[in-house]
């Protein structure tokens, strides 16, 4: 009697780790296709699933072999169809802290290239001219950076509002900090394909989220037409900041506890 409870117990504790992991799982898959155009492929799919299941309860024998066989070659295209949602969840994993880098900037450093970017992020928008910044973290931009114009300079606000003046060749892409290092300006960036998107957002907004849901970026978008500031990140964006509020986002999303100090995590390419 008690070697059987004793291995109710142990199957009972097996069971309830196994269904939390499902459920954590089924969960982070959940949020990572929300608003996204897998959304609706995944809706598609379900109800595929569910025909199937039903015709072939109901004798429907030509339509369940149709049916089967759309599923099987589903099965087959998934990883392609859903290309950049994989890619996204695999990176999210390998951002975990067992594969995070020993490379990082001192406070005193991270505060001044903040102060820098802010002075900039003011003029711009004062003088409402469109900006679109982007802070690599732990995911590298090496393939973007390669897309722009390398600079590789030190950030200051003069360097950054001369990038974005309108008579620039540079001012329609974006500039690419790593570190305290402006690396290039110009680049290209994948567009989000968000469907539910508000039409009143433009190129620079839907190129912000879209870095931000391939990588944990962080993009930062000064409005030509509003001088609105908007911050993306992890493929949210959050908009009609000031630049108290902008600075203390920023220096949230770019510092981290480690050995009592604050650090900026960047990946030194």
């Amino acid at each position: 009697m008690a070697n059987f409870l004793q291995t109710l117990t142990a199957l009972s504790w097996r069971s309830v780790l196994d269904i939390a992991l499902v459920t954590f799982v089924f969960y982070k898959a959940i949020v990572l296709i929300r608003g996204t155009r897998a959304e609706q492929l995944v809706k598609g799919l379900v109800i595929m699933l569910i025909a199937a299941v039903l015709s072939g309860q109901l004798g429907l024998s030509t339509f369940h072999w149709i049916l089967r066989q759309t599923l099987t070659l589903g099965l087959v295209a998934i990883p392609i169809v859903f290309q950049p949602e994989l890619r996204r969840a695999l990176e999210t994993l390998g951002r975990g802290k067992i594969f995070a880098r020993s490379d990082f900037l001192a406070e005193k450093e991270v505060e001044h290239m903040l102060d820098e970017l802010v002075k900039a992020i003011e003029v711009l928008v004062k003088k409402r001219l469109g900006a679109l910044v982007v802070l690599e973290r732990e995911t590298g931009l090496n393939e973007i950076i390669e897309t722009g114009i390398v600079i590789d300079g030190q950030v200051s606000a003069e360097l950054l509002i001369n990038v974005f003046l309108p008579r620039s060749p540079l001012h329609d892409g974006a500039a690419i900090i790593r570190g305290s290092r402006l690396m290039a300006a110009g680049c290209y960036l994948p567009l989000t394909e968000n469907p539910n998107l508000s039409k009143e957002l433009g190129t620079r907004h839907r190129a912000a989220l879209g870095v931000s849901e391939h990588s944990d970026a962080v993009a930062l978008v000064v409005s030509e037409e509003t001088g609105v500031i908007s911050l993306s990140v992890n493929g949210k964006l959050t908009r009609y900041l000031d630049e108290k509020t902008l600075k203390q986002m920023l220096r949230g999303f770019c510092k981290s506890s480690g050995g009592g100090r604050n650090f900026w995590q960047w990946r030194s390419g």
